[in-house]
């Protein structure tokens, strides 16, 4: 127990230190808050964050070019292939490569599959933390679906390794594209399911409108982007800003909010999904009307070779031997590129000096810079209101502590 004075009567009034986290299932990762709680409510904050540390950034400085797209899926794992793209494209800039259109369309595909799936993470677990638990079960399914996808495209579900350098590794076979259109058509009726369930429930309003509200201002000065960012009523979104990956030739509209409150993160998230559909079925049509079999950039220095032909032919064995292996040599230069992440402007700054590796390379990882605000935002409200503000901020603790 702690003990603090409170105006000039000298009245002494407790407190109790109640450390949220890091191991409470509550946290959604690991890390801890330390709270100062009058009864119920936060009187202060601290948080604390380095429990999972794991040095990518430093990883990344040893290793070829190639082998830091592992380290990327570890980041915010919800949403793994927009963080492997980002980091392709980051090298792509760096080496002056340009992308096939067929390319940019199936890039854009698993990424706007990506943030569905961890926009449906984020919010079905909002409803969680305010007691709902049926729309988080009932939308996992289509979680699942997506992930279906992501296994025929890369062989892999949730770190998932996906593309390479210049595009990737194979073409989108029938059963991929099968699936995706599939999915197109079944996940509007879940959606409107799931937003029945909670827009206008009255439980839900009163959890969630005017709780741990943010003015745009206060964003601006946390560096908030994404979601969050637009919930506060600030139309920036790095897809339209700075396009990439041919997004400037797509139509979809940027939800903004009002208030920046829980309820507004909830709605621009619910919104940007049915954006994000829009965007894949313009993705679609738009590659089906590209030549098939196009899938990588021509640039053999940097894409590997067909594996067959690596088990049959001398010089395909040395070049997938030099790329993987980082031989292939890079221009000197300091490169910045991002993308639009699932919570936010995921960055990478790239510095090289000619080396098989980065010189150094930083991570802008948008779950470390949305986090500096929960103090803040947590301070003054219930305990109860605290977990649900830490739900709609959506923070991913590999990506919060890289």
């Amino acid at each position: 127990m702690a003990h603090i004075k409170l105006g000039d009567n000298s009245l002494e009034k407790e407190t109790t230190t109640l450390n949220l986290g890091p191991t409470h299932p509550a946290t959604h990762g690991v890390f801890q808050n330390i709270l100062e709680l009058d009864g119920e409510r936060i009187v202060s904050a601290q948080s604390t964050i380095g429990y999972i540390h794991r040095a990518f950034e430093k990883i990344a400085e040893h290793r070829p070019f190639y082998q830091i797209t592992p380290l990327t899926d570890r980041l915010n794992y919800c949403s793994a292939p927009i963080n492997n793209m980002g980091w392709h494209m980051t090298v792509e800039k760096l080496l002056g490569i340009q992308t096939p259109k067929r390319v940019d369309y199936m890039r854009i595909i698993a990424m706007e599959l990506s943030r569905i799936a961890d926009h449906l993470v984020c919010n079905s677990v909002i409803g969680v933390d305010s007691g709902a638990f049926t729309g988080f079960l009932y939308v996992f399914q289509k979680r699942e679906d997506i992930y279906e996808i992501f296994e025929e495209i890369c062989g892999s579900r949730l770190t998932t390794n996906m593309g390479r350098i210049g595009g990737f590794e194979r073409d989108f076979n029938d059963i991929a594209i099968a699936k995706i259109k599939k999915f197109i058509a079944e996940f509007p009726d879940v959606m409107k399911e799931f937003e029945n369930l909670f827009n206008r429930n009255r439980i839900f309003i009163d959890r969630c409108v005017g709780v741990t509200p943010v003015s745009a201002e206060k964003a601006l000065s946390y560096s908030w982007t994404g979601p969050l960012l637009r919930s506060c009523g600030v139309d920036y979104d790095v897809r339209v800003a700075k396009p990439y990956c041919s997004y400037e030739e797509f139509e979809f509209e940027i939800p903004v909010g009002t208030t920046g409150d829980i309820y507004d993160r909830f709605l621009v998230r619910n919104e940007e999904m049915w954006q994000s559909l829009s965007i894949i079925k313009q993705a679609l049509v738009k590659m089906e009307n590209e030549p098939k079999g196009v899938f990588n950039a021509e640039v053999p220095d940097y894409c590997l070779p067909p594996k067959e032909d690596v088990y049959s032919s001398m010089e395909s064995l040395i070049y997938h031997f030099k790329i993987v292996m980082g031989e292939v040599p890079v221009p000197k230069a300091e490169i910045y590129h991002s993308v639009e992440g699932g919570n936010g402007e995921l960055g990478f700054y790239l510095i090289t000096d000619g080396g098989r590796a980065p010189f150094r390379l930083h991570f802008r990882r948008p779950s470390f810079i949305n986090y500096q605000a929960y103090t803040d935002i947590a301070k003054g409200g219930m305990i109860s209101d605290a977990i649900l503000a830490m739900s709609s901020l959506n923070v991913i603790a590999g990506e919060l502590d890289a």
